[in-house]
C-alpha cells in the first residue's frame, strides 16, 4: 500500500513469482497471516472509505502527504472465518472484474469521440479552397504579454478575478490587467508536448495572467476562436524548446503559421465547429457520469462485504 499520497487507493498484490524482491520506502508491504486471512481480503479493505478516510486524517504534509507503516499496520479490520472470506473475496473478484470491462468499454469511447472530433478538426483546416491564407500567427493578432504581472502566492490579496496561469485559472484575486476577450497560451510546461489538455484557452472580462501563459488579442472574437480550435488541433512539437521543461517562447509563437480564410468563413467554421464541441462536452460528461456511478458501487460493494452483507 502506498503510503505517500494514500487517498489515492494505490494497493496492489504482489504475485508470488515476484517475492524476495526490492520495493521502495514509500510502500507499507503486508504479509497475510495464513491461518487468519486471505491476501486478497486484506487488499479490498485497503481500497475502502472506511481505510482510505482513516490514512486521510492520518496523514502529514502539505506538498507531500504521506503516513507511516504503523498508521498502516494499527488500523482494525474485520475478519470472519476464512470460509466466509472466500465467499466474499470471489464475489468482489467476480463484480470488480465486471466493472472494470464496463470502464475500459466507457474510457474506449470517450476516446473514440474525442478521436472522431480531432479527425472533424483536421479534416476542415486541410480542405483549404479560396478565400485562404497562410499567415504567421504574429500577423493575425496583437501580443500582449509585456503586461503580464506574476504575482507570488504569499502576496496575492484574495478575491474573485480569476488569476491564469499555463493551463488555466490558478488561484482568484482582489485585482486585475485585463477586461476583454483575450486568448491564453501556455508558454511553458510538459503539456506542450504531452497534450493532455488544451493549451490555447479562451478568456473573458476582468482578470489577471501570470508570465506562463501567453496573451493574445484579435481583432474579432471569431479570429480568436478559430485560432483556438486550430493552435489545438496540431502539434507543437517544432516550435517549442527543451524537454526537461519545455518552453513555447513569444518569438516562436508568433512564427506558428496558421490557415486564415475570411472573416466570413471563420465565422461559419467556428459555427460548426462549436455544435460539434458541446455534442463532445455532452458526451463526455454522461460518461465521466457512467465511470462516477461504477466507482460508487464499487465502493457501494466494498462497504456491504465489510459489514457481513455480502454472505
Amino acid at each position: 500500500f502506498a503510503t505517500t499520497r494514500p487517498t489515492l487507493r494505490r494497493v496492489t498484490i504482489i504475485e508470488k513469482d515476484l517475492d524476495n524482491q526490492i520495493c521502495s520506502t514509500g510502500f507499507a508491504v503486508m504479509r497475510a497471516n495464513s491461518e487468519k486471512i486471505l491476501p486478497q481480503f486484506i487488499f479490498y479493505f485497503l481500497q475502502t472509505e472506511y481505510f482510505i478516510e482513516r490514512m486521510e486524517t492520518l496523514q502529514r504534509g502539505a506538498s507531500y502527504p504521506a503516513v507511516s507503516d504503523t498508521d498502516v499496520n494499527n488500523s482494525l479490520i474485520p475478519i470472519p472465518p476464512l470460509s466466509e472470506q472466500k465467499e466474499i473475496v470471489a464475489t468482489l473478484d467476480e463484480a470488480f472484474a465486471a466493472i472494470d470491462t464496463a470502464k475500459y468499454n466507457i474510457k474506449k469511447n470517450i476516446e473514440n469521440a474525442n478521436e472522431l472530433f480531432q479527425s472533424r478538426l483536421n479534416d476542415i483546416f486541410s480542405r483549404k479552397g479560396e478565400g485562404w491564407e497562410e499567415k504567421r500567427l504574429g500577423d493575425v493578432c496583437e501580443n500582449l504579454d509585456r503586461m503580464r504581472i506574476p504575482i507570488t502566492k504569499n502576496i496575492r490579496k484574495s478575491g474573485n478575478i480569476p488569476y491564469y496561469g499555463a493551463s488555466g485559472i490558478v488561484d482568484y484575486v482582489d485585482d486585475y490587467i485585463f477586461d476583454e476577450d483575450l486568448l491564453l497560451v501556455s508558454e511553458d510546461g510538459a503539456n506542450l508536448l504531452a497534450r493532455t489538455y488544451p493549451i490555447a484557452f479562451s478568456i473573458s472580462g476582468k482578470s489577471w495572467v501570470n508570465n506562463h501563459a501567453h496573451v493574445l488579442k484579435f481583432k474579432n472574437i471569431s479570429s480568436q476562436i478559430f485560432i483556438e480550435y486550430y493552435l489545438n488541433s496540431i502539434k507543437l512539437d517544432d516550435y517549442v524548446s527543451g524537454m526537461a521543461q519545455p518552453k513555447l517562447n513569444q518569438k516562436m509563437l508568433n512564427s506558428i503559421t496558421v490557415p486564415y480564410p475570411t472573416i466570413d468563413i471563420q465565422e461559419k467554421i467556428v459555427s460548426q465547429l462549436d455544435l460539434l464541441n458541446e455534442d463532445l462536452e455532452d458526451i463526455n460528461e454522461k460518461y465521466q457520469q457512467k465511470l462516477s456511478n461504477l466507482e460508487d458501487l464499487k465502493q457501494s460493494l466494498l462497504q456491504k462485504a465489510f459489514a457481513g452483507e455480502l454472505t
